[in-house]
């Protein structure tokens, strides 16, 4: 074989070798490229071109750090010289990365982990890098994915412990703070005259009797309510909560009975009623004396038969509930008035439980003001030691016209106005309004009325909001209007 011969098989194989390396750069799945040592892309596969949106002659030649790796993720620019793709033709280490991005033609950027790999000739001098790279968007995804999860985890992990840590906190505070004569729900209280209340509230609860509860506003009637069925047989069955003050006379009959699809305008299902929720439970009735004159016909039927039909039906629902009633007004008064039925008035009176006011059962509101400290301290994340004796004389001097709510508002606003550890009540606490003197012996219609004209004089009139007549009494918006309107309360 001839020289010449020798000369161009050397170069076909030269070729050939050549093609290989070229397929084998094809059909890797990274991107690849390479560096002379002053950064000028020496050669580039299709899948990096794809991956950075460039033709390959944009690339060849050019400053690859210029094109693709010019500025970090956060916008800031990237110099050449802190680049670890250029420290491989300087130091001859290999360097991975997996923190950086690369800028696509379009402006955009996506995450990569590429490794830069110093390539030397013959004699070992450094002649520049190759560089493999891939997107990994989807890895770093799935990463944010999993630290959210597992902050959302450790969130939640951290919630549950502070919340069995309060509840600890609030069970030995319960346990050696509190000391109840009798605990039914949240019932706190250790004066003698609660006692008689609490013993009627078990005696009662045993049987199916209807209950009337007695007393003003913000006593906790709705409390005794849910006592007297807890303990009760009918436990396990919901105990349906009304209040009446705060339905529309238009609409309380079919809140109370339900109605049947097209029964009035804008009838447009089936709706079952209260007392069909609470069949085979408890339904209280709060505010009994503002049911319609109208109304408290088929309200007695009710009590008495168990039956009733709903609004645009006629046939007859049979329910077997227990009937749980309170009210702040003088319903005999009411009954000489004509606006109560003397005959719904004996049937609810069977089994009377009269509240005391807080004014009359003073020796509890330490204990409760305790309670109340707790309770909102720990919801709004404040760590109150201590209500200082001024503080506590304040409270126990004060008349609470609208009892226990009152208090607890008064000590929730209290919380949060407080900044050290000590209770600062500031101007928390209204002005004294006065109560009947004891010579003095009018109804309790009278009082309300009474109360709720001073406290609108006291809150000009205000009915609504933080400083609102309704927050100072410790009363429900729709209660006080419903009041003042029952009362033909009209300011001046």
């Amino acid at each position: 074989m001839d020289n010449t011969t020798q000369y161009r098989n050397a170069i076909n194989e030269l070729e050939q070798l050549q093609r290989h390396k070229e397929l084998i750069l094809k059909s890797v799945g990274e991107g690849v490229y390479g560096l002379d040592t002053k950064g000028h892309t020496t050669f580039v596969n299709d899948t990096a071109a794809n991956m950075l949106g460039w033709q390959l002659e944009d690339l060849i030649g050019k400053r690859q750090h210029d094109i693709i790796h010019h500025t970090k993720q956060d916008g800031s620019h990237y110099e050449a010289k802190d680049c670890p793709i250029y420290a491989a033709f300087k130091d001859g280490k290999v360097h991975r990365v997996d923190t950086e991005v690369f800028w696509k033609k379009d402006g955009t950027c996506f995450p990569v982990e590429y490794i830069s790999t110093p390539m030397r000739d013959d004699k070992g001098k450094l002649m520049g890098a190759v560089v493999a790279f891939s997107d990994i968007t989807r890895r770093k995804e799935a990463d944010r994915a999993l630290q959210k999860s597992n902050a959302d985890l450790q969130k939640a992990l951290t919630e549950v412990e502070q919340l069995k840590t309060r509840l600890e906190q609030e069970n030995i505070y319960l346990q050696q703070e509190i000391k109840l004569t009798h605990n039914f729900e949240e019932i706190i209280s250790q004066s003698k005259k609660f006692r008689k209340v609490l013993t009627q509230v078990e005696q009662v609860a045993a049987t199916d009797s209807t209950v009337l509860i007695l007393g003003d506003s913000g006593t906790g009637k709705e409390l005794i309510a849910r006592a007297v069925h807890n303990i009760s047989k009918r436990k396990e069955r919901p105990l349906i909560i009304v209040n009446c003050a705060a339905l529309p006379s238009t609409l309380i009959e079919s809140e109370l009975f339900g109605h049947e699809k097209g029964a009035f305008t804008g009838a447009f299902a089936r709706k079952i009623g209260r007392f069909e929720l609470a069949d085979g439970g408890s339904i209280f009735l709060d505010e009994i004396g503002e049911i319609p004159l109208e109304l408290q016909s088929k309200l007695l039927r009710v009590l008495q038969e168990g039956e009733f039909e709903r609004l645009g039906s006629t046939k007859t629902t049979k329910v077997n509930v227990r009937v749980i009633i309170a009210t702040n007004r003088d319903l005999r008064m009411a009954v000489e008035k004509g606006e109560f039925r003397e005959d719904l008035y004996y049937r609810i009176n069977v089994f009377p439980i009269n509240l005391l006011p807080l004014r009359e059962r003073k020796e509890d509101i330490p204990l409760l003001a305790q309670h109340f400290l707790l309770k909102h301290g720990t919801r709004i994340g404040k760590q109150i030691g201590a209500i200082t004796q001024k503080v506590m004389e304040a409270l126990i001097n004060y008349s609470w016209p609208g009892n226990v709510r009152e208090l607890e508002n008064i000590i929730e606003r209290a919380v949060i106005i407080t900044r050290g550890n000590k209770l600062d009540l500031g101007d928390s606490l209204p002005k004294n309004i006065g109560i009947p003197q004891k010579e003095k012996i009018t109804t309790l219609e009278e009082n309300e009325r009474s109360y709720i004209l001073k406290a609108l004089e006291f809150t000009n009139w205000k009915i609504s909001g933080e400083r609102g007549a309704a927050k100072l009494l410790g009363i429900k918006r729709t209660t006080l209007e419903a009041r003042i309107k029952k009362l033909n309360i009209k300011r001046p």
